[in-house]
């Protein structure tokens, strides 16, 4: 009865658990909802398809929560996300109705720079059956990464004004990686004066810059490429060739080269195939991705990620809000489902992330969804349905 019983047991397979990633949802405003619950389809389609569970938490932080509570985004709920989530989904943030900079100083960059996400990654490359404004450049001629340093340089966001006379002010940096204070004693004839103050630290530089070499590593390049304006801002950022020098003495076979800033949005357009990783400062990443979102083919094909390798990361579309497409259901989900992608390979399910790559580029070859900004008249939803399609 026993070596039956045994023999029974036997012909049921045994399973392995499921594995769950909870994972914090933020649509944000303007068109975010919508192409947030495209990303959201695309994803559980891909989860069911390669037998794992995402557990979506959502939060409404963005404008109609700012405009009815005055809260944008509070300590208590970054907390609860670092406690319990794996990653960030956002959509898409700004609102005409709130002062410039409100929506973003107030949740984006507080939450990039609470969790430390140093990163900033963009993946440019051009799929196939995209047009690309670049005469007889195709796929395989921009492929590339830019690596954005995110928590530094000019948009650590201190500055301020001063009018004509002496003037004494305190400005500080708070970071977990340090703390920098300024005290400054101005002096000004002028009426009135306004400034910015870039930082750079040699940890924040090192950290970026490693990550830079690591995947220029991973992707077998011979020369890592580094971006700054050295012969203009030369203290900042002959600082930051002197860290690239250090730490590439780690990394044998990979040259860096640098690149000024302006050069290197010629070469984008002239030579996109010299670049497999470029690595830049916070400002100058911010300019030159939105150049090499229009060689991918537009906002609307263009992912980002903010990235902590060791801690939790947030993925969204570079695209705005687009607040005047609101609740139409005719904005283009693909970047903010490409996002989704980057974010199944950050959180360890990187085959499920290649199927959505490979989707999106099959709906696009395929060229029967399309919508508004690719030349077509298909919604939102359509071109959503068409990738989940494709993941068969």
């Amino acid at each position: 009865m026993v070596f039956e019983h045994a023999q029974k047991c036997r012909a049921f397979p045994t399973y392995k658990k499921m594995k769950t990633y909870k994972i914090a949802k933020m649509p944000g405003d303007g068109i975010g909802p919508e192409i947030v619950r495209e990303g959201v389809k695309v994803i559980e389609a891909v989860s069911d398809k390669d037998n794992f569970k995402i557990d979506w938490v959502e939060y409404d932080n963005g404008a109609e929560k700012y405009l009815k509570e005055k809260v944008l985004m509070p300590e208590e709920t970054l907390k609860e996300i670092k406690q319990t989530c794996r990653a960030i989904y956002l959509g898409a943030l700004g609102d005409p109705r709130c002062k410039p900079g409100v929506l973003e100083k107030g949740i984006l960059l507080k939450t990039r720079f609470y969790f430390d996400q140093f990163v900033n990654l963009r993946p440019i490359k051009l799929l196939d059956g995209v047009w690309c404004p670049l005469k007889d450049k195709g796929p395989e001629d921009i492929n590339f990464t830019v690596v954005r340093e995110n928590t530094e340089d000019f948009y650590v966001g201190i500055g301020n004004r001063a009018e004509k006379g002496k003037t004494k002010q305190e400005l500080e940096v708070a970071r977990s990686l340090y703390n920098v204070k300024f005290g400054l004693d101005i002096d000004s004839d002028s009426d009135e004066i306004g400034y910015q103050i870039g930082v750079m630290s040699k940890e924040g530089a090192r950290r970026v810059i490693k990550y830079g070499f690591e995947l220029a590593k991973k992707e077998k390049a011979d020369t890592a490429y580094f971006v700054d304006k050295a012969n203009v801002l030369s203290d900042i950022y002959n600082f930051w060739r002197e860290n690239i020098e250090s730490v590439g003495k780690g990394y044998n076979g990979i040259k860096p080269e640098y690149m000024f800033v302006d050069a290197i949005t010629m070469w984008f357009v002239k030579n996109p195939e010299w670049f497999k990783v470029v690595t830049t400062p916070n400002m100058f990443g911010d300019i030159i991705t939105d150049l090499g979102a229009m060689i991918q083919g537009g906002l609307g094909l263009a992912p980002g990620g903010n990235i902590n390798p060791d801690g939790i990361s947030m993925f969204e579309p570079i695209h705005g809000s687009a607040p005047k497409y609101k609740g139409m259901n005719r904005a283009n989900p693909l970047a903010t489902i490409w996002a989704g992608a980057m974010m199944l390979d950050e959180i360890g399910q990187p085959k499920a992330a290649e199927s959505v790559v490979k989707a999106i580029e099959g709906v696009l070859k395929e060229g029967k969804v399309k919508t508004k900004d690719l030349g077509g008249s298909n919604t939102c939803s359509d071109m959503g349905d068409a990738v989940v399609k494709k993941l068969g």
